[in-house]
């Protein structure tokens, strides 16, 4: 157990397979199916699966993505702005399971109107710590006023300005509070 203190956010998973969350190179491997159905949120941006996350030397499609945060004001900001938004389950996690070896923070931005997350450089990836998950616990205006409000033409991605907390590998399913 790790000495970084906090509290991490996964969609729940209605129906898991195997006792680990596995990122999507995983479910390739061990389950060609689920890959295909979690494959099409990628769609268009199908270069996002190869792009590298410079501090665990692996690629977007190795790593299992986790929130610092909790979706509800993000599902709010959108159902503002008229979409039909329902706030997803989610697991919980406490940060000081994981090995902060394995993981990352990615800062995260969206430019108005794009259809995924711009490019990130070095100096978008901070390490895990109990300051660092502190300071992006909340939502940012920026996010909060993008999903407020969208056009009809723009992609919701929530996710889009929200720094995402990377594992490198799988997660033992044992560690999310369901």
């Amino acid at each position: 157990m790790s000495t970084v203190r906090g509290t991490l956010f996964h969609t729940a998973v209605a129906a898991p397979r195997g006792d680990q969350l596995l990122p999507l190179a995983g479910l390739r491997e061990l389950h060609p199916d689920l890959y295909e159905r979690h494959l099409v949120k990628y769609r268009g941006r199908e270069h996002r699966l190869a792009e590298r996350v410079l501090p665990l030397d692996c690629t977007w499609s190795e790593v299992v993505f986790l929130s610092p945060l909790d979706a509800a004001p993000l599902f709010a900001a959108l159902r503002e702005a008229g979409r039909p938004a329902a706030t997803p389950q989610q697991w919980t996690l406490d940060a000081g399971l994981l090995d902060p070896a394995r993981c990352c923070v990615r800062l995260m931005r969206m430019t108005r109107g794009a259809q995924t997350a711009d490019p990130g450089g070095p100096d978008d990836y901070l390490p895990l710590t109990t300051a660092t998950l502190r300071a992006v616990a909340e939502p940012t205006a920026r996010a909060l006023d993008r999903l407020r409000t969208l056009t009809p033409a723009e992609p919701a991605r929530p996710w889009g300005d929200v720094p995402h907390i990377l594992h490198r590998g799988p997660i033992p399913l044992r560690y999310f509070d369901r």
